[in-house]
């Protein structure tokens, strides 16, 4: 959706997108410009304040008469590819940045919360740690009609439960002792904006009636007052826990749950988005060399190799932080002595020069025993550096290798590894007994 040609000479129209862009630059270039009058800054933002709102209001309602409408562009008969699901996001202006690769569980999120974003429906994001539900929540915010208005958010898991009150709502002026002065809670400081509500499933049952009151109601009341507070603040929350089996099971609120999920959205796991790693890794090696001014690390390709494959079981956030921690310690070029000692491959930490063990061929008596002993050594470390790779889930490592997973079994037997040696957390409970069953036949 195209609204502005470059002016006098041919060339690509600029999106809405590009424009908010070009209008943010602007206003940033404007702060910190030493070459004007204060008042004639202040009068020039303003006027990039009321051209962003414009910009905004009109693809808000070019949208809705395109989808009203039945645009065939937007709706074909068939199903778009991956990559022209993600150009079509696109070119709909609908701003999604750090967000990358065309995995079609993450494109229906972001189809999902495009629609929902203009609407003031509350929306619950749910995946695994590190998957990026906050960023999700930013997205849904910027692509709003409350963009420019506030955006709060509140870590429910980390308020301590005689604190969450005043927390959210506020408190006045000797309420408890400590109260020294009123304080604005936080869905009065989201007035007219956003409040992002992150692992809602931490909040206590007391807090869980607290907040429903406010989603029925849309008003608060500070901890020490009775004076009613009208609040209008659209509702984003997140979890990475399965709300439904806790409301289930009496830990949470089932109301509340259905209050909270009017817009569904599931963000999938970094392991289901792996054309996305290479991506992310360039991405966040220019971030960390941005932050630490220096020049991007250069990566080995074993150490490529083992990013690429790792299960990554804090998903985006642990892959950041490796990238950060690589782009700190390392010099020109990266290796696998850069990570982590716990997530190095076994055959690297018994032989950090890479070359193959020795210990088995110093007492053989003749060449064929010495090519056999050698190739089970280099066997072995490639089994184990395997298992580490996929965190001793013998199931995706039989898949990686094309093996037979018995046959793979029996080699680890033979070698004797056992999965459960290589496991940080990140095998389900049915891929452990799997294992230990076939590791017992």
């Amino acid at each position: 959706m195209k609204i502005l040609d470059q002016i006098g000479q041919p060339g690509p129209a600029i999106s809405y997108a590009g424009l908010i862009e070009k209008i943010e630059i602007l206003r940033s270039t404007l702060r910190w410009s030493s070459r004007l009058e204060r008042a004639d800054i202040e009068k020039l933002l303003r006027q990039a304040s009321t051209l962003r709102d414009e910009v905004m209001q009109l693809s808000h309602t070019e949208r809705f008469v395109q989808a009203a409408t039945g645009d065939v562009e937007r709706m074909p008969d068939k199903p778009l590819a991956s990559g022209d699901r993600r150009k079509a996001l696109l070119a709909r202006s609908f701003i999604f940045e750090g967000t990358f690769g065309d995995n079609p569980t993450l494109l229906e999120a972001l189809e999902i919360s495009e629609k929902a974003a203009p609407t003031d429906l509350p929306v619950l994001i749910d995946g695994e740690s590190g998957t990026g539900k906050e960023l999700m929540a930013k997205v849904i915010h910027a692509n709003g009609g409350r963009a420019d208005r506030p955006y709060i958010s509140v870590n429910c898991g980390a308020i301590p439960d005689n604190l969450l009150e005043s927390e959210l709502f506020g408190h006045k002026r000797g309420a408890f002792t400590g109260a020294a002065s009123d304080r604005k809670g936080k869905f009065e400081s989201a007035h007219t904006g956003t409040i992002f509500l992150d692992e809602i499933g931490e909040l206590p049952l007391t807090g869980q009636v607290k907040l429903l009151r406010v989603l029925e109601s849309h008003e608060i009341q500070r901890v020490g007052s009775d004076e009613v507070i009208g609040v209008d603040t659209r509702i984003v929350a997140a979890t990475n826990r399965n709300l439904r089996k806790l409301s289930e099971e009496g830990r949470f609120r089932e109301d509340l749950f259905y209050r909270l999920s009017v817009i569904h959205v599931s963000l999938p796991p970094l392991r289901e988005r792996r054309d996305e790693i290479p991506l992310l890794i360039s991405y966040f090696s220019d971030e960390a060399a941005e932050m630490l001014k220096r020049r991007p690390v250069k990566l080995t390709p074993r150490l490529r190799d083992f990013l690429i494959h790792y299960a990554y079981p804090g998903n985006i956030r642990e892959l950041r932080n490796m990238m950060y921690r690589i782009s700190c310690l390392a010099g020109d070029v990266a290796n696998i002595e850069h990570l982590p000692v716990d997530l190095r491959p076994a055959s690297f930490n018994a032989n950090p020069s890479g070359a193959v063990a020795t210990s088995n061929i110093t007492s053989v008596t003749s060449l064929s025993e010495a090519k056999r002993a050698a190739s089970d050594e280099a066997e072995k470390a490639f089994l184990q550096r395997g298992l580490q790779e996929v965190g001793g889930t013998v199931a995706e490592l039989a898949r990686r290798v094309d093996m037979n997973r018995s046959h793979l079994q029996m080699l680890l037997k033979k070698h004797g590894l056992h999965s459960k040696d290589f496991r940080h957390g990140t095998s389900g409970k049915g891929d452990e007994q799997e294992d230990r069953a076939a590791e017992e036949g």
